[in-house]
């Protein structure tokens, strides 16, 4: 299958299986984010409530776009697989992510601490490139060190943005809603007025939408990067490519950038956009006598996704950062062009987005209790309210919400843990969050970025001997 002999198609599989372990680990992980609420206020049955969560991450990877999962293929520049010896030193990159990132996952969901699939999955891939560089060439340019620092800095901001906007949301409805039973501990086994419930019903199923939708794109990124890296002859270009469009996108932007005034940029930018031009043209001649993707010859597909992706990435920090001083019409017409390249190389086949929607919703439906009852019971002192049930998890669902829209993978776990710690604070203070329970999220959030890059380096290591 793929031109693989029996031996590389059967890693090849074991390879896509091991995604989707670690996607319906992330499921039962991450279901707590969204479903402790709604069963610590009796708004929903538990099973109830992780059915609808289910369903609901299910139809957030469906409908989720590709933005997040893009970021999570650039994290590791996929030149490294070509620099490998052989697939079978690929297969060990790619193996070392996993086995990290589903090791971790399940240690801290066994000892019910909320922890970052988002951070450990981040963590084993910056540990796969740096051990590649330690065992392989030598050159930490294996990691994408400017996307990295980006997601590194969604991931910090964001716990803070969960537990600040919830502390302002408890203050607003204590000033806003006169009715004091929102803000009352749940009667026992009996199920909130019919509104209360109403509202907590929607946020959970916000924060479950909105996890599928930045979460699952992580399993279908990590889906690609295994297919772009040990089959790249079939996934490297998206199946419908027609090499006349991309020959119309570079010859518009070639026209453009014949407005640009050379004299006026400086030597970096100089340097940088004659290796645009040299780019493009090695692109267009690739194309030059190919009427369809399929007649491109296998041994340049990666070579023109490669050219594609300098041109976008480059060609459009240059644009960002008004570094071309050119007008804004001109400005419209690159960025128009450029995203109409992305989608050349940016995307995933259907199958693969419904495998990781199956793999994350009936994950969501299993082992999900060890962490609901830390987000219940072990954050605060005292029980959930309906109030702070319901401006955590709208502070999450929008978080989570706004970092997909711009294509930045978000920590759930991250956002939920602490607009519920936000809503306790809001409460009575800091005095009202149980410190044991607090140490221990802190020190797993600390840890998991660190442990996970170690982890990933020594796989790599043991992996790279073995294969």
């Amino acid at each position: 299958m793929f031109g693989l002999n029996i031996e590389l198609t059967i890693l090849l599989f074991l390879c896509l299986l091991a995604v989707c372990i670690f996607e319906f680990i992330n499921g039962f992980h991450d279901t707590a984010n969204a479903v402790a609420t709604v069963i610590y206020t009796n708004s929903l049955k538990p099973y109830t409530a992780v059915v609808l969560s289910g369903i609901l991450n299910f139809t957030g990877v469906i409908f989720g776009g590709i933005s997040v999962a893009m970021g999570i293929v650039n994290l590791l520049p996929m030149e490294i697989f070509l620099q490998s010896s052989s697939l079978y030193q690929s297969i060990a990159l790619i193996l070392s992510i996993l086995l990290s990132a589903i090791i971790w996952n399940l240690g801290t969901w066994y000892y019910g601490i909320p922890c970052s699939s988002s951070h450990t999955l981040i963590g084993a891939i910056i540990g796969a490139g740096v051990g590649y560089s330690v065992f392989g060439n030598g050159a930490l340019s294996n990691v994408n060190w400017e996307k990295a620092g980006e997601i590194g800095l969604s991931l910090l901001i964001s716990p803070l943005f969960g537990f600040g906007f919830t502390i302002l949301l408890m203050f607003l409805l204590r000033t806003l809603v006169k009715n004091p039973k929102i803000f009352q501990e749940p009667e026992k086994d009996k199920t909130p007025p019919w509104w209360i419930r109403g509202i907590l019903i929607l946020t959970c199923s916000g924060v479950s939408l909105s996890h599928g939708s930045n979460d699952g794109q992580k399993g279908v990124g990590l889906m690609m990067l295994i297919l772009i890296a040990i089959v790249p002859i079939q996934f490297a270009l998206v199946d419908n490519l027609k090499p006349s469009e991309v020959r119309h996108n570079i010859q518009a932007i070639e026209q453009v950038l014949k407005n640009v005034e050379i004299n006026k940029l400086s030597q970096e930018s100089k340097t940088k956009l004659a290796m645009i031009h040299t780019q493009i043209a090695e692109l267009d001649l690739m194309l030059k006598e190919t009427e369809k993707a399929t007649t491109i010859p296998e041994n340049q597909r990666f070579a023109v996704r490669k050219n594609i992706m300098v041109i976008t990435k480059e060609l459009g920090k240059l644009v960002k950062e008004n570094k071309l001083k050119i007008s804004k019409e001109d400005k419209a017409i690159l960025n128009k062009h450029l995203q109409n390249m992305k989608s050349f190389v940016e995307y995933a086949p259907f199958w693969v987005v419904l495998l990781i929607s199956f793999s994350l919703g009936i994950g969501t439906m299993i082992g999900w209790k060890r962490i609901v009852v830390t987000i219940g019971e072990k954050i605060g002192k005292e029980h959930l309210t309906y109030a702070q049930g319901a401006s955590s998890e709208i502070v999450a669902a929008s978080t989570i919400g706004v970092s997909t829209f711009f294509g930045l993978p978000v920590s759930t776990t991250h956002v939920l843990s602490s607009g519920v710690a936000g809503s306790m604070v809001a409460n009575k203070g800091l005095a009202n969050l149980q410190s044991s329970t607090i140490r221990n999220i802190l020190i797993a959030w600390i840890l998991t970025l660190p442990i996970s890059i170690l982890l990933s380096v020594v796989f790599f290591g043991i992996l790279k001997q073995i294969m």
